[in-house]
């Protein structure tokens, strides 16, 4: 059976569906082509502005996508809507006699694909994909059984993955009830005497400048660190945390659970835990993981002159310190959260890899029809 091959834009049509619903669940797209929360503050925003995204909805964006080497395009699938900014474009597939709009979407869950955007995109000032330029990418169609064959591979395979994320999520909230029970039944200590501030300087120019993300992880430093005088840095040895006063409100604060140390801006301020037979560094940091940690630092840094959240204040953080075996029976619960976290991550990375596969045995099997 012959293929079909014909443009982007002869299958789509934008959807400009304005907010007049008063719906607040606003949303962006990532670079994983996930959606996800938006991190702004959108208290005060006029929601109205904002674009609706509905079930097999497309949401795009062109926006750096030569720097980032990706197209960032994501299909919802739920069923509840969400809006998201009026920056994005919103569309739908419209050629429904020509492409099944989840065969169209695993189209663009490849590297591929992504380097081809890229490639595009190189003639634009900000290395943006251009919406006219995105609509010129040529797509090769097989027939739609053989489409809807591939598509049922790859949503069984997203369903095994799904299955999984409940388990996972089933877990965080076994550990997330074991500690609120535990902040109920027990009362809550300063934690100053149970941590010391480690700032210490160092000659070492060989440790790897790190930074610390709103993820609470150490992570390369965005910064230009060619030629910085490293002498004023910070050094962060295993089990040792770092966080920024500044930024703390964002989540900046992570443990060094590595066997290797690093440099830190001196914006930062280290400590390490007294004595580990007492409090967990691993216990210590699932606390400050915590929404209401951030929240707590928030008010308080609010209150300070520079709003920022001093060393003085990280002492006076108070939470609820049992024996040592309540404390590693509890780390071991989040451990576990988190290794099946990252094996679900891979999951979804390995099922996008997989995509690209599943459309070129499409494209072979309609040829040999």
């Amino acid at each position: 059976m012959s293929l079909i091959k014909t443009n982007v834009g002869k299958l789509i049509s934008v959807i400009d569906e304005r907010n007049s619903f008063g719906i607040r669940k606003f949303f962006g797209i990532n670079i994983n082509k996930d959606f996800m929360p938006t991190a702004a503050d959108t208290n005060g925003l006029d929601e109205s502005k904002y674009k609706v995204v509905r079930r097999n909805r497309f949401v795009f964006s062109g926006m750096q996508t030569g720097r980032d080497q990706c197209i960032r395009i994501s299909m919802y699938n739920e069923e509840e809507p969400i809006i998201v900014s009026p920056a994005y474009t919103t569309f739908e597939v419209t050629a429904d006699d020509l492409v099944i709009p989840m065969y169209f979407f695993m189209f663009f869950l490849s590297k591929e694909k992504d380097r081809l955007g890229a490639f595009y995109s190189d003639g634009s000032i900000r290395t943006n994909l251009d919406w006219n330029r995105f609509c010129d990418i040529e797509i090769e169609l097989p027939d739609l059984p053989t489409q809807q064959k591939f598509v049922n591979v790859y949503l069984s395979m997203l369903k095994n993955q799904k299955s999984y994320e409940r388990g996972l999520e089933d877990l965080k909230l076994v550990c997330e009830g074991y500690i609120e029970d535990l902040r109920r039944k027990k009362s809550c200590e300063e934690i100053g005497p149970y941590i010391e501030c480690t700032d210490r300087k160092t000659d070492d120019s060989t440790l790897k400048i790190q930074g610390i993300s709103n993820q609470q992880k150490f992570n390369d430093s965005n910064s230009r660190v060619t030629g910085v005088d490293t002498e004023k840095y910070l050094r962060i040895d295993p089990r040792e945390f770092g966080y920024s006063p500044i930024h703390i409100n964002d989540g900046s604060i992570a443990f060094n659970n590595s066997n290797e140390s690093y440099l830190l801006s001196p914006i930062y301020k280290t400590f390490k835990i007294v004595d580990e037979t007492k409090l967990l560094s691993e216990y210590l940091m699932l606390w400050f993981g915590r929404s209401e940690f951030i929240r707590y630092c928030t008010f308080h840094a609010f209150g300070s002159a520079r709003d920022t959240f001093e060393w003085e204040q990280m002492c006076k953080v108070q939470i609820p310190i049992p024996s040592i075996k309540v404390q590693e029976s509890i780390v071991n619960i989040y451990k576990c959260y988190l290794n099946r976290k990252e094996i679900n991550e891979k999951l979804k990375n390995q099922i996008k890899d997989i995509c690209p596969i599943l459309i070129k045995g499409s494209i072979e099997e309609a040829k040999e029809a």
